[in-house]
């Protein structure tokens, strides 16, 4: 079974609100009359692989909304992504249980896209899987969407924001972690990273998803699997306006 680690401490500005000043808690942001984190949630649930989820967050404000949830548990958010990731950890029941990472800004992820992702794990092999989506995918199920795009020898994708993982291989790879959740929408800085050779390849485009996942695999010191997914959701996070009116036109219709 699996532990899925909601992380709801991100803070947009308030430019996502047509408030400029103003800093908004990305997981409370309303979609209908839902706050974006409750959508996610309910996609968790939904799964019958995941049997507890733990959000790390504003506790204050999101135990307002899930008092009555069962198997869900809230811990403090950190001041970084990886620190509310380390509080996540703290609060396991079942330190060996397999993790699958999830931000709360995905409003349109499905239980059918968790399950899909999570059914192509058990089945491949690795200590750390991440999802790619093709872009003529995005491009067909959601017209006009931006995302950050990788051209690669193989196709054009773009990155989910969910990730599945073996609990050990936490301590020796958060460092190397910081920097690429640091990059991960700045593909070349991310290559280069990675290493240079990898960025040559990515740079005259010979570079394939199998490539970047053997390089990957060889810096952290662990076995990364790349999952193609068809489903779009599990990297269409709420990001700019354009994002959140999309969600709230297919979320409020």
């Amino acid at each position: 079974m699996v532990t899925a680690i909601v992380l709801a401490g991100g803070q947009k500005k308030g430019l996502i609100l047509g408030q400029e000043e103003l800093l908004i808690n990305e997981a409370m942001i309303q979609i209908g009359e839902k706050h974006m984190i409750e959508y996610v949630i309910q996609a968790l649930k939904g799964s019958s692989y995941i049997k507890e989820i733990i959000v790390s967050g504003t506790v204050e404000k999101i135990q307002k909304i899930f008092y009555e949830v069962p198997n869900l548990v809230l811990v403090q958010s950190g001041e970084t992504v990886i620190e509310s990731f380390k509080n996540a950890i703290m609060a396991l029941n079942t330190p060996d249980c397999k993790l699958l990472i999830v931000t709360a800004d995905l409003p349109l992820l499905t239980t059918e896209a968790v399950d899909y992702f999570l059914k192509t794990c058990f089945e491949r092999e690795g200590d750390l899987f991440y999802p790619v989506v093709k872009k003529e995918i995005n491009d067909q199920r959601y017209p006009g969407v931006q995302r950050t795009y990788v051209n690669l020898k193989d196709g054009t994708f773009t990155g989910g924001n969910i990730f599945f993982l073996d609990p050990t291989i936490i301590k020796r790879t958060l460092p190397v972690a910081e920097k690429l959740v640091k990059y991960r929408k700045k593909p070349i800085r991310l290559a280069s990273c990675i290493g240079w050779g990898v960025l040559i390849r990515y740079l005259l485009g010979t570079l394939s998803l199998e490539n970047a996942e053997e390089a990957v695999s060889k810096m952290i010191g662990i076995r990364g699997t790349v999952i193609v997914s068809p489903y779009p959701e599990v990297g269409i996070d709420v990001d700019k306006d354009s994002d959140l009116e999309l969600a709230r036109k297919l979320l409020c219709s």
